[in-house]
């Protein structure tokens, strides 16, 4: 066989059959899986139970990459940012958000992004590439072991939120979470973790397709085209109305309700007449509605709401018995709040 240069990317069967081919057990296969996924293994050396012969063919046979720590910093809320550097010198940066009833993982699925939201800094980077499944698995227990470490507590959630659009790198994502959730995995269950999207209308199809379990959020900050057009360029090509169209398909699907993410920017999309096309929208399928703190970048011109028109919108919504929560920041002073991902990333870059 053509042996694959990374461990991390053999199924048991295609490891099963190296190790046949090297005159080695097949049962081992199951071992070193566990090695891998679920006892968060970092090089073949900790495989304790195998022979050294085998670990040494291992380490001769397999590559075995996997994220560093390239940068950490504390806000004063004890929100952390990472930066990692990946196996071919490329940064990424994902954040552990620590709350009163939660401890969050906020994960990046690309290097970069290529769909240039104005209000969003990782939309100023160039895209790079795809993360893989064991890239955005590495994030989740590096952040993992940090909430252990800081606070004593292990991850409560995970929510592909951080650099680049998920669902442009649909089957590495879902490939990770699904080793994420997995028993032979990290054994999380899928409704702790959220799927977040810029709206991407038939690659949401393609999640009711697959019956997904995880939570899904989209990220609509106008509930009119031509707002939404104008910070949101993907919308010229998935307008509001195929997202609905898409939305409901994925709701008949799934029967999975749908967070609907809204940043309030100051001027620009906080009218009662923004409120009422927003609860209009809300409606097409069961959903809540995140009203999310801006966070103001070099890039923008953008600035968050006044607390008046806020208080006004939110009571909009109440009126119209919609589920609202409001999301206020953390680790802005870190540049790790949502929206700001990847300054300091384009500095080493």
């Amino acid at each position: 066989m053509t042996t694959p240069a990374n461990i991390r990317t053999l199924t048991l069967e295609e490891l099963k059959n190296y190790l046949i081919s090297i005159n080695e057990k097949p049962f081992r296969a199951k071992q070193i899986m566990e090695w891998l996924w679920q006892k968060k293994a970092r090089s073949f050396d900790e495989m304790s139970n195998l022979s050294k012969l085998l670990r040494q063919k291992l380490a001769n046979d397999f590559t075995f990459p996997y994220l560093e720590i390239s940068h950490r910093q504390i806000s004063r809320d004890g929100t952390i940012k990472f930066g990692f550097q990946l196996f071919d010198g490329h940064h990424i940066e994902g954040v552990l958000i620590p709350t009163t009833d939660r401890i969050t993982a906020c994960v990046s699925s690309q290097v970069g992004c290529s769909l240039t939201c104005k209000f969003c800094a990782t939309g100023y980077l160039p895209m790079k590439r795809n993360l893989f499944p064991f890239e955005i698995f590495d994030q989740v227990v590096i952040i993992g072991d940090e909430a252990e470490r800081e606070y004593g507590q292990s991850l409560s959630n995970i929510v592909y939120m951080g650099m680049g659009e998920p669902l442009l790198n649909y089957k590495n994502v879902l490939d990770s979470i699904y080793i994420i959730t997995s028993p032979e995995g990290l054994g999380m269950s899928p409704r702790r973790i959220t799927v977040s999207t810029a709206g991407i209308a038939k690659m949401i199809k393609k999640l009711g397709d697959d019956n997904v379990k995880f939570e899904f959020a989209l990220s609509l900050h106008a509930a009119n085209d031509n707002k939404r057009n104008e910070i949101m360029p993907i919308n010229e090509s998935n307008s509001l109305e195929a997202l609905a169209e898409a939305l409901k398909y994925f709701y008949e699907k799934t029967g999975t309700r749908v967070t609907y993410e809204y940043i309030i920017f100051d001027g620009f999309n906080d009218t009662l007449e923004d409120a009422k096309e927003l609860s209009a929208f809300a409606r097409i399928v069961p959903s809540k509605i995140n009203i999310i703190e801006y966070n103001p970048i070099a890039e923008a011109d953008f600035v968050n709401v006044k607390e008046e028109r806020l208080n006004a919108f939110i009571q909009y919504l109440e009126s119209k018995h919609h589920i609202v929560n409001v999301r206020r920041s953390r680790g802005k002073d870190v540049d790790g709040a949502c929206g700001q991902l990847a300054l300091k990333v384009k500095k080493v870059q």
